[in-house]
């Protein structure tokens, strides 16, 4: 598509116009101060020590995953230097509408009969929608199923006018997202969360800390624990900021402390950083397992909400679709390097790799984002497939043939 040159008379009306909306847009930007580099390690939110960690404070990770072991055998009886029951890891990664895989597959895992409960769930963008109904197992199947085959894009968002390039700080407002996760994210789930906090289970969700151009990784069982309004939306805002795609989605801004003053961070999707996780590289998991003094097997399962390759798509040449294609390529194939860096951590802690994706045997309309006829569909194919024994894959894609 050509784009041709706009008059001169036309050209001074659209800089007068930009001018006005650029200096219109200086209050629309106000907050708070940010964190001084040399005080993020400290900052604390509503107070909570262990709230949330650092992918460089492999200590603190490992402290936690600590205190984890510790009460898990207290809820199963084992005493100090015996085996725990199998540790069972789902990481659910970041892929927009493409969740609906996700959720089928969990609901027709249930289905086929032996999902067991997982010892810890990570989560990224859609996958930390995804991750509290996953983290409290079959009794949720409904709302999750709910979640992923009835919502329409008017649940998830609401277009601004394309001034908000410059006026504002996205393209939509997510006020729908926030009131959708508020629905299903209730006290009792919360109580319910604590509940298996506290049986040493752990639900993970990762941010972008903008300012610190850092992951956060936050501890919701711990916040859970706490049980008060605000911590209730606390986990509300963190679920949202994980799925908060920068400058399509507006960011959230978390009120934290540091050193008895009050600063504000601004955080997005979790996928700015990686698709998804599961334990930080810095962190080896024998450490915590030798200080709490107990052994155990590991069954990593990593579901990942998208296709391995990009769809193929007729590139206009214009800027802004040669960014957006770029952008989406650039994506696609981190989230495939994430595979790689969890399967070597896997094998460092010597535990079991499982790997499910959206594949290409899967062909559904995708007219718009959230489209519920596409979502029901993927919904359904993924379903269907855990639903029959899901074809897991133990190895990443080009490792298979070396691991066996």
């Amino acid at each position: 598509m050509r784009i041709g040159a706009p008059s001169p008379s036309r050209l001074h009306v659209c800089l007068i116009v930009m001018c006005a909306l650029l200096l219109s847009a200086c209050a629309a930007f106000d907050r708070k101060n940010a964190v001084p580099p040399e005080l993020r390690r400290v900052t604390a939110v509503l107070g909570i020590p262990n709230a949330r960690f650092f992918v460089d404070q492999p200590a603190q990770i490992s402290a936690e995953q600590e205190r984890a072991l510790i009460r898990e055998a207290r809820h199963y009886g084992v005493p100090r230097g015996g085996a725990l029951p199998t540790a069972y890891l789902l990481s659910l990664s970041g892929g927009g509408d493409d969740g609906a895989f996700g959720a089928g597959l969990l609901v027709g895992w249930t289905a086929h009969g032996d999902r067991p409960s997982f010892k810890l769930v990570t989560g990224v963008s859609t996958g930390s929608l995804i991750a509290p109904f996953a983290f409290l197992g079959s009794e949720y199947d409904s709302q999750l199923t709910d979640v992923y085959t009835n919502v329409t894009q008017a649940d998830i968002f609401e277009k601004r006018f394309i001034t908000a390039a410059v006026t504002e700080d996205a393209m939509a407002d997510t006020a729908p997202l926030f009131q959708t996760i508020s629905k299903y994210v209730n006290e009792r789930m919360m109580a319910r969360i604590a509940q298996e906090y506290e049986k040493g289970r752990i639900l993970l969700m990762q941010t972008t800390d903008l300012d610190a151009g850092r992951p956060s990784l936050w501890n919701i069982g711990a916040i859970a624990k706490v049980g008060t309004p605000e911590a209730l939306n606390l986990i509300r805002h963190i679920m949202l900021a994980s799925a908060s795609i920068p400058a399509a989605f507006p960011p959230v801004m978390f009120d934290v402390e540091a050193q008895g003053a009050p600063y504000q961070e601004m955080h997005v999707d979790g996928g700015a950083v990686s698709q998804a996780f599961l334990v930080p590289p810095s962190v080896n998991p024998h450490i915590a397992q030798a200080a709490a003094g107990y052994s155990r097997k590991v069954v990593a399962y990593i579901v990942r909400n998208s296709r391995l390759t990009t769809e193929w798509s007729d590139t206009e040449r214009q800027t802004l679709s040669i960014a957006q294609r770029a952008v989406s390529t650039m994506i696609n194939y981190s989230g495939v390097s994430d595979f790689y860096r969890m399967y070597m951590s896997t094998r460092r802690a010597n535990a079991a790799f499982n790997l499910a994706y959206i594949g290409e045997d899967f062909h559904a309309p995708h007219p718009e984002p959230f489209d519920q006829g596409y979502m029901r569909a993927l919904y359904r194919y993924a379903y269907d497939k855990a639903a029959k024994g899901y074809p897991w894959q133990d190895a990443p894609p080009g490792f298979a043939h070396a691991a066996r």
